[in-house]
């Protein structure tokens, strides 16, 4: 797989915006405009978009909303760095309290920031991601992890439930999610059976739905 190639001082840095609200992407572009050193090279609406998109490009860095029609910005950096390896990404969500934050951090963003930031802080975040640095917005410097304990504890479910439901929530069949978390098929399906009890869900589609109610998905 070919590697991003690197970066002239003469360059601007490339950037891929992903986000499915069409007035966040062009609303990046008008954001960093005045930047000579940032050039937005592309924008897509979902995942598949977006990895498709940065194979093609070559960005080096991939501004990612956190939830997007056809997955989360986990599974998208996961794809991320299989086809362009060496890329930066950075989240860009309005939900800087929802469980996948951590999860995407955890993944290999390179930071997260919340998009009612100022234009100077997105640019800056933009270079210091590029950069190799770790950007997390002020306003997200909670202890690592206590919203997402906040909300399994309220929702009644333990991390290993959670973690399953995440997995199904990313379109992931029982035997990749035994593979994935190192567990027996049937331990999976009790995972997720105990889980939809919980929620009150009936099948996999109201237990990603009821789990997303409550910003866990």
């Amino acid at each position: 797989m070919p590697v991003t190639p690197p970066r002239t001082a003469a360059q601007p840095l490339r950037v891929l915006v992903v986000d499915d609200h069409p007035v966040v992407r062009e609303g990046v572009g008008l954001l960093v405009r005045h930047d000579p050193e940032i050039e937005v090279t592309g924008s897509a609406r979902t995942g598949a978009e977006a990895v498709r998109l940065a194979a093609e490009l070559r960005p080096d860095v991939v501004l990612l909303d956190l939830r997007l029609p056809d997955m989360l910005a986990p599974e998208v950096i996961e794809r991320l760095r299989r086809e362009v390896p060496g890329v930066h990404v950075l989240i860009f969500t309005a939900y800087g309290d929802h469980a996948a934050v951590q999860t995407a951090l955890a993944r290999g963003a390179g930071g997260c920031l919340l998009k009612d930031a100022a234009t100077p802080d997105l640019a800056t975040a933009i270079h210091q991601v590029a950069a190799g640095s770790r950007v997390i917005d002020p306003r997200l410097c909670t202890p690592e992890g206590a919203e997402l304990r906040r909300r399994l504890e309220d929702a009644g479910l333990t991390r290993r439930e959670y973690d399953v439901l995440r997995q199904v929530a990313m379109g992931r069949t029982n035997p990749e999610i035994a593979e994935e978390l190192n567990l027996t098929r049937n331990t999976v399906k009790t995972y997720l059976q105990v889980a939809m009890q919980k929620l009150g869900a009936r099948n996999r589609v109201e237990a990603i739905a009821k789990a997303g109610e409550v910003g866990l998905l």
